[in-house]
């Protein structure tokens, strides 16, 4: 997410990293590799090749600026010829790690703190507010679903500092229901109010005037009630299907002339709009923007639904389900139709929470949560609106720039911008690395613009591409049929198995497989969760690879609202590299070993762990930047631990969870977490070992947990152009700046917001000077 501007100036080029080795064990290949491969790719080298000797840049830039405020000034040493050894190791104590389902509340809560924050321009505020509510969704859909597995299964715990699923799912909901409460005053107490003054309101069916009211019961007559199913329930009409995320009115009737009561589920149908809009325009000639929900529209019309009866009560439901998918990969043979099969169960998944209006019936209630098979803890009685999800709608439904955050468009990276005689992306690639930031830097004019070229160049030979996410309206994609169609060979692995893309990837597989691309999808046991591309190019007598390597998907959309990078580079290594990891990745290759990348699930803890030791055989003189998704990994926490006790310094910027206790004495007081949140995602993967000309800069795919370390195919790259590492430099400084505003995480576990400038806002007028520079 940004554009740093770089003086130029006189340096020397970084030298190629060793070769990395990680461990022999290969995964399994899943069905359907591809037939062929391209002929005049070369294989990589499997020895390991000695460093470089340091050569002149073939453009000289700046060198890197002076290290972060709390470690500047101290000498820069070259590093010795053979590093000390590492201190004897402090025993850890057994309360070192924060629970992770915890951890990970407190950083919806920061979401939310967002949402409260009365200087966010109003409609932002209302769409952190939806954010938070699905962010809670998934959370229970997969997190929740987990423990309540485990639970059920007395699976043990082994992982130190792990707390008991009871006792989790307990503290779980006193912490939901808390911040449930939060949601809902912030929502009836200030965002309603407050858009309410700007004309824009969500109203009962109460509220609206007679003509509204005809207008509203014609659109009932057209669009809702012929889809309305009411359902029984009693010994004749068993308790009905309640599917998962769905809003539902449990409805109570009774003979007119008296009798027991009856209980009816209806519906709100999910293919219609959850507000209609009813604009109106007053005296004074102000525009009056009005919601109406879909259900006050249904509950004003249950008599319709039920003739001849005596409507007593209704009540709004939300029932949460396990959305996971378990495949046994070793057992199915088409991983595309287990698949299928799968996603079809998933809407039959147990489930796991269950919220109501805080105003229904206890006897309702009590028939709900019986009938659910539910206990106290899985309910949620919550004040006023139900899914807040919805305010996406309004977010997007009003028209109104004043209340949202300022228009921004992505600016063409400086080596992408066209001149006077335009270049391709291959020949700027020959001069030098790209790094890109996105959305600060145009995804469409770097690296869509890469795949788009090399699929139009007669000269490529092949494309090969990892499909983790991407749009539905992909650009992507369709440079990738028509690379295939012109004849190239395409070689696109689509991870079938990312979740709550499913669905859409397998649709993805069929269209590349259709259009003639080698489509592979994935490996048993893993996901390939790596952002990779690499494009064979025939030039003259030889062949060159072009590569990318990124923290994001290949994902236009996302790509304008999530914080990514991406390494562009024409690299021979990083090309060799890459050769071998498809090779990997769709035939039976044994590679063991990589030139400038960390591979899991093999390399990546193992080559984080062996540099956070290097820095701590250096002591004082030692420092680690990481800027990630998610802290968990107890080995890599550990080892930060004992790089704090020996005096290394350790920045970590953690947008989500945190197992890691900061700022404890004699463990951790040298560690700092800071945590951003704002108008973009966060979302890219930076890694910082050492000071000054000894610094090593990574990016990739891989967060610190067991699933990506452990389960996944990811791949971080060395960044070693002099230029990418000065961008790299600046932004973690600016990130742990005392300046900036963040929320910072002590030792108890409590994060506190922290004020100052906000980095985003920084970058982008970085961009902006740059632009208009």
């Amino acid at each position: 997410m940004n554009d740093i501007t770089v003086n130029e100036a006189n340096t020397e080029q970084a030298a190629p990293a060793e070769r990395v080795p990680t461990q022999p064990k290969p995964p399994t290949q899943a069905a359907k590799p591809p037939a062929s491969r391209p002929e005049t790719t070369k294989p990589a080298a499997t020895t390991a090749k000695p460093p470089a000797a340091a050569e002149p840049a073939e453009k000289p830039v700046e060198k890197p600026a002076e290290d972060p405020p709390a470690v500047a000034g101290e000498e820069v040493t070259a590093p010795e010829a053979a590093a000390p050894e590492v201190p004897e190791r402090k025993p850890l104590p057994e309360d070192r790690y924060l629970n992770r389902e915890l951890s990970w509340l407190d950083f919806n809560a920061r979401v939310l703190t967002l949402a409260e924050d009365k200087s966010t321009p109003l409609l932002e505020r209302a769409k952190f507010l939806a954010i938070f509510a699905s962010n809670l969704d998934e959370f229970y859909m997969v997190r929740v679903a987990g423990l309540k597995r485990r639970l059920q299964t007395g699976l043990p715990v082994r992982r130190p500092g792990f707390l008991p699923p009871t006792e989790q799912l307990e503290q779980i909901a006193e912490r939901t229901s808390a911040l449930m409460s939060r949601q809902s005053r912030v929502f009836a107490e200030e965002i309603v109010p407050a858009l309410a003054d700007e004309h824009i309101r969500i109203v009962r069916w109460s509220e609206l005037d007679p003509a509204e009211r005809e207008r509203m019961r014609a659109s009932f007559r057209e669009q809702i009630f012929p889809v309305l199913t009411p359902l029984a329930v009693d010994p004749a009409h068993p308790f009905p299907y309640i599917s998962g995320l769905s809003l539902n009115l449990a409805v109570v009737v009774r003979e007119k002339d008296g009798g027991p009561e009856l209980f009816a589920r209806i519906k709100v149908p999910n293919n219609v709009p959850r507000f209609f809009a009813l604009d109106r325009v007053t005296r004074d000639g102000a525009r009056n923007m009005r919601f109406l929900p879909v259900e006050e529209l249904i509950a004003a019309h249950l008599g319709q639904l039920f003739p001849g009866m005596q409507v007593a009560e209704h009540h709004l439901f939300r029932v949460t389900r396990n959305a996971e998918v378990e495949l046994d990969e070793d057992r199915d043979e088409d991983l595309l139709q287990a698949l299928e099969r799968e996603l079809a169960r998933r809407r039959f998944g147990p489930p796991v929470r269950l919220e109501v209006a805080a105003s229904i019936s206890d006897h309702v209630l009590e028939l709900l949560v019986r009938e659910l098979d539910m206990d106290s803890h899985d309910v949620l009685r919550v004040p006023g609106l139900l899914d807040l999800t919805a305010l996406w709608e309004i977010y997007n439904g009003v028209d109104r720039p004043d209340l949202k955050d300022p228009p921004f468009v992505p600016a063409t990276h400086p080596h992408f911008a066209e001149g006077e005689t335009p270049r391709s992306v291959f020949a700027r690639l020959r001069d030098h690395d790209i790094l890109v930031h996105h959305p600060y830097h145009s995804f469409s004019t770097s690296v869509q613009r890469f795949i788009e070229q090399a699929a139009a160049d007669p000269n490529v030979l092949a494309i090969k591409l990892t499909l983790y996410r991407t749009s539905g309206d992909s650009p992507i994609v369709d440079a990738l049929v028509d690379a295939a169609e012109a004849g190239k060979q395409v070689v696109v692995l689509v991870e079938v198995k990312a979740r709550f893309d499913e669905k859409a990837n397998i649709g993805w597989a069929r269209t590349l497989e259709r259009a003639g691309c080698h489509v592979v999808y994935g490996l048993v046991g893993l996901k390939t969760h790596t952002k990779t591309a690499l494009v064979v190019r025939q030039e003259g007598n030889h062949i060159r690879r072009y590569c990318h390597v990124g923290t994001g998907n290949y994902h236009p959309k996302t790509a304008r609202l999530y914080e990514d990078y991406g390494l562009l580079t024409a690299d021979p290594e990083v090309g060799a590299d890459l050769t071998d990891l498809f090779n990997v990745l769709t035939g039976y290759s044994r590679q063991t070993s990589y030139r400038r990348l960390l591979v899991a699930p093999h390399g990546v803890r193992r080559g984080i762990i062996e540099r956070i030791d290097r820095e701590v055989a250096l002591g004082t003189e030692g420092l680690v930047q990481l800027k990630v998704n998610s802290l968990v990994d107890e080995e890599v926490i550990d080892s930060l631990y004992r790089a704090s006790q020996s005096g290394v310094r350790v920045d970590l910027i953690v947008r989500g969870i945190c197992a890691l206790r900061p700022g404890v004495p004699d463990l951790s007081e040298n560690i700092h977490v800071r945590s951003v949140l704002g108008r973009f995602l966060e979302h890219s993967r930076v890694f910082r070992f050492g000071r000054g000309a000894r610094a090593e800069y990574w990016i990739g795919s891989a967060d610190l947990m067991h699933r990506n370390l452990d389960r996944r195919v990811e791949a971080l790259v060395q960044v070693t152009d002099p230029a990418g590492q000065e961008e790299l430099h600046r932004v973690l400084t600016l990130m742990m700046s005392e300046d900036t505003g963040a929320f910072e995480l002590s030792g108890n576990g409590q994060w506190h917001r922290r004020p100052g400038k906000n980095p985003q806002e920084a970058l982008l007028r970085r961009i902006v000077d740059r632009v208009e520079g």
